[in-house]
């Protein structure tokens, strides 16, 4: 049987309601060492918290959950009582000498997943609803946590169960006269599955873009106007600008949203040759965050004749990630600006009147393959953009075995590692290490 655990549900500090979240075997055995009354099921009561000698800790509101009919699975019990850091404490340490023990981080989340309440997905998606950094974003982990993603994942999975008994059907009784190198069933399975599988890439791919973001460096030479457009798009004066070139000499960071999709924005020192220890360093640090960046946006000023792409261009150019050529400065031109046509991603701009920035937040969400998907986006994370990737390769093996190679054996084998993969993502088939690691991010009391 496993402990009875507890946590202050609420965010510290001073606040109209805290509650304390018991779960485990003996949470109604705590609650009738504490409550002047007992708590009836699924019923909110009135009753006054007691510390060991009967005295009054505060007076509130009581929840009681028998199991199996929880978030975890088990009994749990809510005290809902007034929300100052005191009384939280003193009500939480009276909860623990009861017989409950702290809650590591997350692991309310995890009792409910291991007790079947909520997958793996679904589980993390408790933590991206509560980080979610933008409506969308919020909304795309509810979706999730009402299990969207899982939904779609099931269905993959369930479409590769039924391939591969087809398969190891026709594998291991060939007596039945199973023909499954020409009946066409297999070709047209594994396209259906891997359409499918595109579509549910494609989203999960959205869904990591909202989740964890894209950051943009500002690069490029001095007096470019590189802090006036961190200003432009951050609508304030996050950035010192002035005259003199090289006015910034460390980085700058802001986070903005552009249709839902965080982007973290970050400013940087002009490129240029410098004896100057200081802009040296700051160089150095500009180089540093361009490597690590999602994408770069090298600005340019459009009046200068000797502002051209250059050395600095091509060095950028070269680390192979997003790029927007953004000529800057439009407004002092005496004729409009035309941008030639080539393979470039390029756009004109003016970041002191906001001229042409439509264009640019455009661009910027076309070069990191955002597409707002509204009502059908869900969350996602990092590994599960590696699982779905890891199944795809393995479902395309699975088509080479069988148009090219005509292996029954291998393509069985490439289908059960597709539906493993998959898997994954849920947590069918997941390491301990890899479930230690997901709910120790959560924080104490989901």
């Amino acid at each position: 049987m496993q402990d009875t655990i507890t946590a202050i549900a609420t965010p510290p500090g001073r606040g109209g309601v805290g509650i304390i979240r018991v779960s485990g075997a003996s949470a109604l055995v705590i609650a009738e060492q504490i409550l002047t009354t007992i708590p009836k099921p699924r019923t909110v009561q009135f009753a006054d918290f007691l510390d060991a000698n009967d005295e009054i800790i505060d007076s509130g509101l009581v929840l009681y959950f028998p199991n199996p009919h929880s978030f975890t699975g088990e009994d749990v019990l809510e005290l809902q009582g007034h929300g100052g850091p005191v009384v939280m404490d003193l009500l939480l340490q009276r909860v623990i000498q009861c017989g409950a023990r702290l809650a590591r981080p997350g692991e309310f989340s995890e009792r409910a997943f291991l007790n079947d309440k909520i997958d793996l997905a679904q589980a993390e998606a408790i933590a991206d609803l509560i980080d979610a950094a933008s409506v969308q974003a919020a909304r795309s982990a509810s979706r999730s946590l009402q299990g969207e993603f899982s939904k779609h994942i099931n269905e993959l999975v369930e479409l590769l169960i039924a391939l591969r008994l087809y398969v190891e059907a026709a594998i291991d009784f060939p007596e039945e006269e199973i023909d499954f190198l020409s009946d066409g069933k297999i070709t047209t399975d594994l396209a259906i599955i891997q359409e499918k599988l595109k579509v549910v890439l494609q989203s999960a791919t959205q869904g990591a873009l909202l989740k964890e973001g894209v950051t943009i460096v500002l690069a490029g030479r001095p007096n470019a106007g590189k802090s006036s457009l961190l200003n432009q798009l951050s609508g304030r004066d996050s950035a010192i600008v002035t005259d003199i070139a090289g006015t910034t000499r460390d980085v700058l960071r802001e986070m903005i949203q552009l249709d839902g999709l965080p982007l973290h924005i970050i400013d940087t020192a002009g490129l240029r040759a410098s004896n100057d220890i200081i802009e040296q360093e700051g160089i150095r640090r500009t180089w540093f965050e361009v490597e690590k960046a999602d994408a770069i946006l090298f600005i340019i000023d459009s009046n200068d004749s000797e502002q051209t792409l250059g050395e600095e261009y091509q060095s950028l150019r070269s680390l192979n990630k997003p790029l927007i050529v953004v000529w800057n400065k439009i407004d002092l031109l005496a004729e409009p600006f035309s941008i030639e046509k080539d393979k470039m991603e390029q756009v004109a701009i003016s970041a002191k009147t906001g001229a042409g920035i439509g264009q640019l937040k455009k661009q910027l969400k076309n070069i990191v393959g955002f597409q707002d998907q509204g009502e059908h986006s869900f969350i996602a994370r990092r590994r599960h953009l590696d699982a779905l990737c890891r199944a795809n390769n393995f479902l395309q093996q699975a088509i080479t075995q069988f148009s090219q190679h005509f292996a029954g054996e291998l393509l069985a084998e490439d289908l059960l590692q597709a539906q493993k993969a998959l898997s994954e993502i849920t947590g069918e088939f997941t390491s301990d290490d890899l479930l230690g690691k997901i709910f120790s991010s959560f924080c104490i009391g989901k």
